[in-house]
């Protein structure tokens, strides 16, 4: 069988196995949000921290809980980190340094994972699993929280009231992330990923030296790192490594955690707001910008001239060879499309276009199918944009499931997609231009420059993935990707809630024979070209310095 027809049956049965779980999983996270009977040990958290799970709260109350509770969580993952040489099951590392403690804070909490340190050498037991792993259940929760948020917008009219942040956090944890993630920690470990909570261990003498490994709760954390679309690696080869990823099933299996939720959340929109068909519109376009990027990055990293690439099956340089070109193209597709960030190859190592596929990606927001929750209200103010477009178009007033798009909306909807494009470029500009940081590129010209860009991009998209050969692991950037982190998460955040919060309030407009229809073909089709026609105009010079003449030099 060859690589490419391998690849293609792979892409196969992942799709096969999402088709498979779309619906019955979708239904039950819409169950999850809208019962209004609570669980023994929800009762019991919800006593712990003082809060009153029915009371509905208005989006500046429900914003106060997001940004209190993420502020929380990071001073304490910073003192965690910060102590980390008295604690006990720190396999003898010392502290971590402020910046490193307050860039990787601010990056688990973040649902970024961004990590510009090597796991295995820095983060003991208790780091990683009372502080990285924590997070990563609780951040993905958060995101998850205010997706809910805002389809409650479009579902409820003549109220200001969007729900309760602490029962949607505590039941995203509790209901979905905890049992789902135990199931696919147990397939893991049945597959040969390591569980334990051994010391370091010498395996071996290579050229005169020794080889150390050190064991860790790998595979509970690998679980929620794919099914949080969360990505921080317990080791510096994160899924490449054959600890936490073993075997070419696995590899597939963990792609299938990383899409599983954010495809699944287009089906609990439908059923909350009271049409599938909705739903099914929303999957279509993420269905078919995923589906085509994998496509164009097997045809950049298949497709060569070069006699050695040919003899090889295509770019295998920075692939794991258990993996081959087609499985390390649809891992990293889906990693950079969503917020996931976990790698299985080296993308700085890709080719110049299949590198800028992964930038692009990240550069679409993030939406097709996006992180968990951070995807579903992406594309759902992607919708607002485009409905606004089409009513341009014919002279109407814009409208989306039974709410007018008028001036406030779609201020909020511009704003949105403007913070995260103004963090990156601004940032990497800045970068560029001071004297210092650009020492801490490997490469020059045009692959040096997207190293950058690629940091920042991933950084203020929550995304976590890298270049890796840009050294990261500086003050300057510790500071500025930590900063970009925290503003490309919680400043969108702030316009997401308010919209939800502006959509609630509204009287429901009944459907006219001049209503877009919004479940139908023609506006999927309307929304692609709107993503992609206004990331290409934000993003379009920045990549022709990078990627593009990378790839066109080759």
């Amino acid at each position: 069988m060859g690589p490419v027809t391998a690849a293609v049956l792979q892409l196969v049965a992942l799709i096969g196995a999402l088709a498979l779980c779309y619906i019955p999983f979708g239904n039950y996270m819409a169950k999850v949000y809208s019962s209004d009977r609570h669980w023994r040990v929800e009762k019991w958290i919800y006593k712990g921290i003082g809060a009153n799970p029915d009371t509905e709260m208005r989006w500046p109350a429900y914003l106060r809980g997001v940004l209190a509770f993420s502020a929380v969580s990071v001073l304490f993952l910073y003192l965690l980190m910060r102590l980390q040489g008295i604690l006990p099951g720190s396999l003898g590392f010392s502290s971590v340094n402020p910046a490193q403690s307050f860039n990787t804070a601010v990056s688990f909490v973040t649902n970024t994972n961004w990590q510009s340190y090597y796991g295995e050498q820095t983060m003991g037991h208790v780091v990683q699993t009372a502080g990285l792993a924590v997070q990563n259940f609780v951040s993905a929760a958060v995101g998850i929280a205010v997706a809910v948020a805002l389809v409650r917008g479009f579902a409820r009219s003549r109220t200001g009231e969007i729900g309760n942040f602490w029962t949607d956090l505590v039941r995203g944890v509790i209901r979905i992330l905890v049992p789902f993630a135990a199931i696919a920690a147990i397939i893991l470990v049945a597959c040969g990923a390591i569980q334990n909570f051994s010391g370091i261990h010498e395996v071996g003498q290579f050229l005169g030296g020794s080889q150390q490994w050190n064991g860790g709760a790998v595979a509970s954390q690998e679980a929620i790192k794919e099914l949080g679309t969360n990505g921080g690696g317990y080791f510096n080869a994160n899924s490449a490594h054959p600890f936490e990823n073993p075997t070419p099933f696995t590899n597939l299996f963990e792609i299938f955690l990383i899409l599983l939720i954010p495809f699944s959340l287009t089906r609990t929109f439908g059923v909350m707001v009271g049409s599938v068909r909705q739903g099914y519109a929303i999957l279509a376009t993420m269905f078919a910008i995923w589906l085509g990027f994998v496509a164009l990055m097997m045809w950049t990293e298949f497709a060569h001239h070069e006699g050695a690439l040919q003899i090889a099956g295509g770019a295998m340089e920075g692939k794991e060879v258990r993996f081959g070109v087609g499985a390390s193209s649809i891992f990293a597709v889906s990693t950079t499309l969503t917020s996931t960030g976990a790698v299985d190859s080296f993308h700085s190592s890709f080719t110049g276009l299949g590198g800028g596929i992964n930038l692009l990606s990240m550069m679409l927001g993030e939406i097709a199918p996006g992180g968990t929750g951070s995807g579903l209200y992406g594309i759902l103010i992607m919708a607002v944009i485009a409905v606004f477009i089409a009513g341009l178009m014919v002279g109407r007033t814009p409208e989306y499931l039974g709410k007018k798009i008028g001036s406030r909306e779609i201020k909020l909807s511009a704003v949105y997609i403007l913070i995260t494009p103004a963090l990156v470029l601004v940032f990497t500009s800045i970068s560029m231009a001071l004297p210092t940081p650009p020492h801490s590129m490997l490469n020059p010209g045009a692959h040096g420059f997207s190293e950058v860009l690629y940091a920042f991009t991933s950084a203020a998209n929550n995304n976590g993935s890298a270049f890796a050969g840009l050294n990261a692991n500086t003050d300057w950037y510790n500071t500025m990707t930590g900063l970009a982190m925290l503003f490309g998460r919680f400043l969108p955040m702030v316009f997401v809630l308010a919209l939800a919060g502006s959509l609630a309030e509204q009287r429901p407009v009944p459907a006219t024979a001049g209503t877009l229809r919004t479940e139908k073909p023609l506006f999927t089709g309307l929304l692609v070209g709107a993503i992609l026609i206004i990331t290409g105009l934000t993003y379009f010079p920045a990549l022709a310095l990078g990627p593009l003449a990378e790839g066109l030099a080759s």
